[in-house]
């Protein structure tokens, strides 16, 4: 299928690993379970983000901007990695944190600074006001700023997760590996929008389910539906089924965003134990804790594959301590 990609700027080391997880899949005597190893794309610890960056900051470029802009919650890894892509174009970034200033500069919040990004907090004020400040800001001092969204979802973002399933297709024929099942953390949506409609452009045959960090499964799925059908708009892919390949599963919202138990824990301590790979607390984290439960349900059984597409975050773990021992 043709794909009108947008220009992208390289920030990426693209293609990431594809991996599988032989002590995991043994340990917990269900399927096979493989992992796209987004955590290694390698901008300031790396994550999902950085594709959306290289189509989000060659936007900015085109339109002559001079300063990014974004909001996240105070470790956000989306945070993180544009203060990253900022300092590789040498761009100036503004970012617009959720509540008040924390007391001790850790995770990302550490890698933010060093970064050189200005952090901007929002108190109780919405999110979108300040912003609206910040840039009105920067436009006084001369910038030209680049609002970039939650999550970096927007077409833009999503697009680069379309391309993502592109070069994910391509390493599954190379391996001859049949997968049954993808899964991830979803949550602002521009990854789990570009991943159901890269399927559908690229004939990923099986399911794909995103499990929510943070929204109730009709809300997200309603939003990830209609990404992916303006990403399909604005990429000029036409006669695909979208609607019906958005699946999330919201059993394991916990007592909310960012909060810390024995789902997330149990799962990070598996996972680096038996594999050495490290998740997050807040997004992949969740996210395996779901695929692990689901796995002892018996949702997905010997003989299938799963590929569980680990997103990044791991910067943020020092700043969940006292959770997570």
């Amino acid at each position: 299928m043709n794909v009108n990609y947008p220009d992208k700027k390289p920030l990426a080391f693209l293609p990431t690993p594809l991996e599988k997880l032989d002590r995991l899949s043994k340990h917990l005597g269900g399927p096979d379970i493989y992992m796209k190893r987004d955590d290694q794309t390698g901008l300031a610890t790396g994550g999902n983000k950085t594709r959306k960056l290289e189509f989000l900051v060659a936007d900015a470029l085109v339109q002559g901007c001079d300063h990014l802009i974004t909001t996240g919650a105070p470790q956000s890894n989306h945070c993180r990695q544009t203060a990253a892509a900022a300092a590789h174009f040498g761009l100036g970034c503004s970012l617009v944190l959720r509540g008040e200033p924390q007391s001790q500069m850790q995770g990302n919040l550490l890698l933010d600074k060093l970064l050189g990004a200005h952090l901007y907090w929002t108190g109780d004020r919405p999110r979108h006001e300040v912003i609206a400040e910040v840039a009105n800001e920067h436009r006084v001092m001369g910038h030209k700023p680049y609002i970039i969204p939650l999550g970096g979802s927007n077409v833009m973002g999503a697009a680069s997760y379309v391309l993502a399933m592109q070069e994910l297709m391509s390493q599954l024929t190379a391996a001859s590996i049949n997968i049954d099942f993808i899964v991830f953390a979803s949550s602002s949506g521009g990854t789990h929008a570009g991943i159901v409609l890269g399927a559908e452009a690229y004939g990923f045959r099986g399911q794909i389910l995103g499990i929510s960090v943070d929204h109730p499964a009709e809300d997200l799925q309603m939003q990830v539906s209609a990404l992916a059908t303006a990403t399909a708009t604005h990429l000029g892919i036409s006669n695909v089924s979208i609607a019906n390949r958005v699946e999330v599963n919201d059993d394991y919202l916990g007592d909310g965003y960012a909060m810390v138990g024995d789902t997330e824990r149990e799962a990070i301590q598996m996972v680096a134990q038996l594999e050495g790979i490290l998740l997050d607390p807040v997004y992949t984290g969740r996210a395996m804790g779901g695929l692990i439960d689901l796995i002892r349900w018996g949702a997905f059984t010997r003989g299938q594959s799963v590929l569980f597409w680990h997103t990044g975050g791991a910067a943020a773990l020092p700043a969940f301590v006292d959770k997570l021992l």
